[in-house]
Formats: C-alpha cells, sequence, structure tokens
C-alpha cells in the first residue's frame, strides 16, 4: 500500500509565510528609509539653517565694516584737506614779507616816468604792465632789478606804442621771479 502525502497545503502556508516574510521585511526597509531620509533631511536642514544665519552675521558684520572703512576714508580725506591747508598757511606764513619785498624792491628800482599799471603773481613768477616815456627807461629797469637780491631774471615780452590821455607812450609787459629768501635762523639752524 502506498501512502500519499498531500504536501500542498505545507507548500502554500510556507509560500504565505515567505510572503509575509517578504512583505514584513520591504516594509522594515520602507520604513527604515523613510526614518534615515527623515534624518537625513533634517540634519541637511539644520545645516542649512545653520549656515544661513552664519552668512547673515557675516553681512551684517561686513556691512558694519564697510560703514567703519568709509568713515575711516573720510577722516583721510579730512585729514588730507587739513594738511594741505596747513601746508598753504605755512608758505603764506613763511612768505608773507616776500610781497612786501617785492613792491619795495619795484618802487625803489622804477626810473623817473614810468608808471605801473598791473602786477599780477603766480607762486614765484610775476607779470609787470605799464607805461613808460621811453623804451631806454624800460631796458634801465630791467638792470635794476636784475642788481636786487629779492628779484631775478627779468625778462621783456613786449614794448609798444600807445596813446594814454591824447599823450604817445611806450606800454610794455615783462615778467620777474621773486626769489624766495629762508630766514638766517632756519638756514643755520640756531635755536632761539
Amino acid at each position: 500500500m502506498t501512502t500519499r502525502i498531500n504536501l500542498l497545503p505545507h507548500r502554500e502556508m510556507r509560500r504565505k509565510q515567505q510572503q509575509q516574510q517578504f512583505f514584513g521585511m520591504l516594509g522594515a526597509v520602507v520604513v527604515l528609509g523613510a526614518v534615515i531620509w527623515f534624518a537625513v533631511h533634517s540634519y541637511l536642514d539644520g545645516q542649512f539653517t545653520n549656515q544661513e544665519a552664519r552668512n547673515k552675521y557675516l553681512s551684517e558684520e561686513i556691512a558694519k565694516l564697510d560703514k567703519e572703512i568709509a568713515e575711516i576714508n573720510k577722516l583721510k580725506e579730512q585729514t588730507a584737506a587739513l594738511l594741505k591747508r596747513k601746508q598753504v598757511v605755512e608758505t603764506l606764513q613763511s612768505n608773507r614779507a616776500e610781497v612786501v619785498h617785492l613792491m619795495d624792491q619795484l618802487i625803489r628800482q622804477l626810473p623817473d616816468g614810468m608808471y605801473l599799471k598791473s602786477i599780477k603773481q603766480t607762486g614765484t613768477k610775476v607779470a609787470i604792465s605799464g607805461y613808460t616815456q621811453s623804451q631806454a627807461r624800460v631796458s634801465t629797469l630791467m638792470r635794476n632789478l636784475e642788481g636786487s637780491q629779492y628779484i631775478q631774471n627779468a625778462n621783456l615780452v613786449e614794448i609798444k606804442a600807445a596813446t594814454v590821455s591824447g599823450a604817445r607812450i611806450n606800454e610794455f609787459t615783462m615778467n620777474i621771479d621773486v626769489v624766495r629768501v629762508v630766514e638766517d635762523d632756519k638756514k643755520s639752524g640756531r635755536k632761539g
């Protein structure tokens, strides 16, 4: 006699058990994947938020530094302007007698029969224009000015005939250089 054993229900149960294990494992993998995704997403979101906060802080600090740099540049410009003013004042102080010497020498060296119409100084250069009765007096003036310790390089620019108040005279223009005299105390380095 042969005995027959029906293994179909056992195979069917085993297949169901394997399917349940498969779906259980699949569910566990999906849950684990979701947990890992959520953890990574939360970590990266936290890092992103943290980096944004750092960037905002750095931007604010950079803006503060830019304002400070602008203030420093403004102070540098003001300092430079003040130094220029100081230099101008020092130049005026050191050369304050220059105009007095120039006018004194022009008056002393001016021959009779001449008078000056204008005097214009730019730095050490002085342009003089005036009227004279004869051209020889202009030559005399130039020689006299060359002999002065405060004036040098007298150069005649132009001399031409003119009529002033019905009289025929000569109009002249000349350029001279003013000699800048340094005080003896400054030259020798003596202390007062």
